[in-house]
């Protein structure tokens, strides 16, 4: 593997093989070559592109690395998933509870190798999920089981499709593989930052549960879960609409904002616990100003992506940072609860929209909260969720320019940058639902991230809030052996259960729990 090869942005990829030759010597025809990651990196007042390079070769690659001492120049192994197979007789087949990212992983790998999952979805497909989505966001009534956060896909369904992650997994790969070879670009697998755009997503998931079905899982939707049987501290049944479904192992993929699932499964004895999430709003820049900023003279080349950004400011010992950064994309209405304003960001693959669209989000501790129960971040996200509602009147959200927003005064009038949050924007103060600290913070770090990126605090800017679901307030705790606490048999899992942020830390904790399951029963 050589890393590090920094060419200028607008040469062709096999100029990054060619360098990685002449530098190593490994020239024969034999010798295989590939570019396996690529990135674009504007930091230095030139854009680059940044590759590592894979070179297989006939010989013993680790000496020939070793024998070079050069430090961009290092081995690395071919790793091969080894696919768990357990002996016991499974009596009943595996439930998987949730269809969004974690839950379609599990069920995926369950299915493949013969496992026949019954996987449990309270929201509609995707393509009756659209059609609900759509009819709230041109003002027709909210569906508080079929929405942004519920149905086929999960969340992140509708979003950017964004596929990093800091969890350096080996399975990270694997679930790039999976994803292309069910309709995702196939230049995924390189990127340094892949995405997919919620368009090519939905169709990603769809061809994903048709072949759970196709390997002899069921999915059900519309089908939410009502509670669980346990018996003795080991997994029974899973309650379905007051009907008892019998197994002895289930996947709870339930989602960060299933709020009435988790209190459920509190009351038939599931173990949670409060932990940190954040809460904030979303900012709003036009994209062509980002694009000024990060590629200076560049901006507009057509070889270079839309610019995108990743900012974070601590101070007395909080977090600010910008979060689920959409470039060309559009804020969202992601209610899942009647009567509550919520915000999430979303782009399709080409991010070709106006706007730039990121969280702007501030860190809360359980000791923000703490309420004696483990519930006490929900209910803060209730609170600035209805309080937004109570502002408006409705399920417009409030907005806010960053100006007017610095100067402590609530906005009359837009400039530049028009809202694109799709049941409208009522003007005025975008932040006042947040909490005080929340509220200082982002008033003191927005400067600061104007400093890191010219414009970022322009007045022109647009606040829209509140986001309160940047992950779950949460965790169902589970052990080594990944059983919740107290609950054999039951696996939490996900986003919802506190163990993973984002798509590909979600879909990878997925195959962890079907790999469970696997190397405990044969199928």
């Amino acid at each position: 593997m050589v890393t590090g090869i920094r060419l200028p942005f607008d040469l062709p990829e096999q100029a990054a093989i060619a360098e990685a030759r002449r530098l190593t010597g490994l020239t024969a025809n034999d010798i295989q070559a590939a570019v396996c990651r690529v990135s674009i990196d504007a930091r230095r007042g030139q854009i680059s592109r940044v590759y590592s390079v894979r070179l297989d070769a006939p010989f013993d690659e680790k000496a020939f690395a070793e024998k070079l001492q050069m430090p961009f120049v290092r081995y690395k192994p071919n790793t091969k998933i080894v696919i768990p197979h357990g002996e016991k007789r499974l009596e009943h087949r595996p439930v998987v509870v949730g269809l969004g990212p974690a839950g379609l992983f599990a069920a995926y790998v369950l299915a493949k190798h013969g496992y026949r999952p019954l996987v449990l979805e309270r929201g509609g497909d995707l393509d009756e999920r659209d059609k609900v989505v759509d009819a709230f966001w041109k003002g027709g009534a909210l569906d508080t089981d079929c929405n942004i956060q519920f149905g086929e896909g999960g969340a992140g369904a509708y979003s950017d499709g964004k596929l990093t992650t800091r969890i350096g997994d080996p399975l990270c790969d694997n679930v790039l593989e999976i994803l292309a070879a069910h309709g995702a670009p196939a230049d995924i697998v390189k990127k340094a930052k892949p995405h997919v755009g919620t368009d090519i997503l939905k169709n990603v998931v769809r061809e994903m549960r048709r072949e759970i079905i196709k390997n002899g899982g069921e999915v059900r939707f519309r089908t939410p879960l009502t509670g669980v049987l346990v018996k003795n501290g080991a997994l029974c049944a899973v309650e379905v609409d007051g009907q008892d479904i019998a197994c002895e192992r289930a996947v709870l993929a339930i989602g960060h904002s299933a709020r009435d699932t988790f209190a459920a499964l509190h009351g038939n004895g599931v173990y949670f616990e409060p932990k940190a999430f954040s809460v904030g709003v979303r900012i709003e820049h036009l994209q062509t100003e980002i694009d000024r900023a990060l590629y200076g003279k560049a901006a507009g080349h057509p070889m270079l992506p839309p610019a995108e950004y990743n900012l974070s400011r601590r101070a007395d010992g909080r977090a600010c940072y910008s979060f689920c950064m959409c470039p060309g994309g559009v804020v969202v209405a992601a209610q899942s609860e009647e009567n509550t304003v919520v915000t999430n960001g979303m782009s399709y693959h080409a991010r070709d929209g106006k706007n730039a669209n990121a969280a702007l989000a501030v860190s809360v501790d359980p000791k923000d909260y703490d309420d004696g129960t483990p519930f006490g971040g929900v209910a803060l996200q209730r609170r600035i969720e209805h309080a937004a509602y109570t502002q408006t009147g409705s399920y417009r959200a409030p907005c806010q320019k960053v100006g007017d927003f610095l100067n402590g005064k609530p906005t009359r009038k837009l400039g530049a940058v028009k809202p694109s949050y799709p049941i409208g924007v009522e003007l005025g103060e975008a932040a006042a639902c947040l909490p005080d600290f929340a509220q200082t913070m982002l008033r003191d770090s927005l400067p600061y991230f104007g400093r890191k990126i010219r414009g970022y605090d322009t007045a022109d800017a647009l606040l829209t809030g509140p986001e309160t679901r940047t992950s779950s307030p949460v965790r169902m705790t589970r052990g080594e052996d990944l059983f919740g606490l107290g609950c054999s048999g039951i696996i939490p899992c996900g986003e919802g259960a506190g163990y993973a942020g984002g798509i590909m830390s979600a879909a990878v904790d997925g195959i962890r729990a079907a790999f469970r399951i696997m190397g405990e029963f044969a199928n």
